[in-house]
């Protein structure tokens, strides 16, 4: 444990604030999202109204953040690979016990609470690789370290999949910009892009043509390779390349429609106009872009959004607690928390890149890339940038396992950077 006037002497007072600022934003706004008559005489501290019990998750997450500044940073060194063991576990075990919800089955539930296994993977498999990378920064991309350090990412991956929670998965992809940070050849992320690609072309092209577009692709692959200048070693990775992109073409179809909750497809197809649904899936993202829209440059005022408080938004207090801020707040508003947020980004890697430490630096990048990605699914999807997936705007979105995952990853992250003249490993 440490002293409280350490405590107060070495953490990020800047990154408190912002955090702080957005958490505070975020239940006004949520306030306002469900606000009615019905609740116009009710306490804030009414447990039976989502503002009431967000307001408890605030408390609680506030107490969790002050007990992490507390503990010495040897304690998230040590156990980072015994927490990411329980994880794997709890993932597991939702798939067998968990109970259902929007067609993903990623929550258990105790009583009237939810508890949701992967939103506090996020921040345990930021731990786990952190402590992988930093045993291994000698031989940081030997075969048996990339290896390893992609499967601490790809096994939560893979699981949350199986629970048909791919807004959460989605976030998982964040770490590759990790890797990139800590050396991984920019050749891998143009492949990762390219490998993207098809994927997205293969869920465009009818099922019929997916033959002539493997037949063009593998084209491509030999023009390249009779230019290449070194044939011998080019003809090694356009065979490999030609082996995956064939079976992603071929497989993406297969693995849609297996691992896809239906919901789920119907907002894909929806999202590439193989389909149309105007009064189900493109129902929430039309309805979204009329609230942003309405708020116009100043917005309509507190309390007075209609798109929001009027259910026309499907959960207003959930992933789409953004169309409340654009309404009511407009586009003033909506540019200064997009800019708060970015400053909170920014700040983050400006910590993570004075660390001595190579397990902090990347836990803190971690933290930044999981947040970015949250942000640029939630508001892509609520524009119509992206197709629409359960991911919550951090710090904003109503949820006990949300707001509390997010404030022990950037707590956790505040914690190791308090320490870093001590850190030099």
């Amino acid at each position: 444990m440490r002293r409280t006037i350490e405590i107060f002497g070495k953490i990020d007072g800047i990154t408190i604030l912002l955090y702080l600022f957005l958490v505070f934003f975020g239940w006004i706004n949520l306030y306002s999202s469900v606000y009615n008559e019905v609740y116009e005489v009710a306490s804030v501290f009414d447990l039976s109204t989502m503002y009431g019990k967000q307001l408890l998750f605030i408390g609680v997450s506030l107490f969790i953040a002050f007990v992490i500044l507390i503990i010495d940073w040897r304690f998230f060194d040590t156990l980072s690979f015994v927490f990411y063991g329980i994880t794997i576990i709890s993932l597991i075990a939702v798939l067998l016990f968990g109970v259902e919800i929007n067609g993903a089955k990623s929550w258990f539930q105790i009583g009237d609470w939810l508890i949701q296994p992967s939103e506090f993977a996020k921040f345990i498999t930021a731990l786990a690789l952190a402590k992988m990378l930093s045993l291994n920064k000698k031989n940081l991309f030997s075969f048996k370290s990339i290896i390893r350090s992609y499967a601490i990412v790809l096994i939560p991956f893979i699981l949350i999949i199986w629970q048909k929670d791919m807004g959460t998965a989605l976030v998982f992809t964040s770490f590759i910009l990790v890797f990139y940070r800590e050396g991984l050849s920019g050749d891998v992320l143009i492949i990762l892009l390219i490998l993207f690609s098809l994927v997205f072309l293969s869920l465009i092209i009818e099922e019929t043509n997916l033959w002539k577009f493997s037949v063009f692709i593998t084209s491509i692959i030999i023009i390249i390779y009779y230019f290449s200048s070194n044939r011998v070693r080019s003809i090694k990775i356009s065979s490999i390349v030609a082996i995956i992109s064939n079976g992603m073409i071929f497989s993406t179809g297969y693995l849609y429609n297996n691992l896809l909750a239906p919901h789920q497809i119907k907002r894909i197809n929806v999202f590439f106009g193989n389909t149309d649904d105007p009064q189900g899936a493109e129902w929430s993202t039309h309805q979204a872009e009329v609230a942003i829209g309405s708020g116009r440059f100043f917005g309509k005022g507190f309390l007075n959004g209609t798109q929001t408080r009027l259910d026309f938004v499907s959960e207003p207090e959930t992933d789409y607690l953004f169309c409340t801020i654009g309404e009511e707040w407009g586009f003033l508003g909506s540019f200064i928390f997009l800019l708060v947020f970015t400053t909170l980004l920014l700040r983050i890697i400006f910590l993570a890149e004075k660390q001595k430490s190579q397990f902090c630096r990347v836990y803190g990048y971690s933290v930044a890339c999981i947040l970015f990605i949250h942000l640029m699914l939630n508001i892509s999807m609520i524009i119509g940038l992206a197709p629409t997936v359960g991911i919550p705007l951090p710090f904003i979105s109503y949820g006990g396992s949300s707001l509390i995952s997010f404030t022990i990853l950037i707590f956790i992250f505040l914690n190791l950077n308090s320490y870093r003249m001590e850190i030099l490993r």
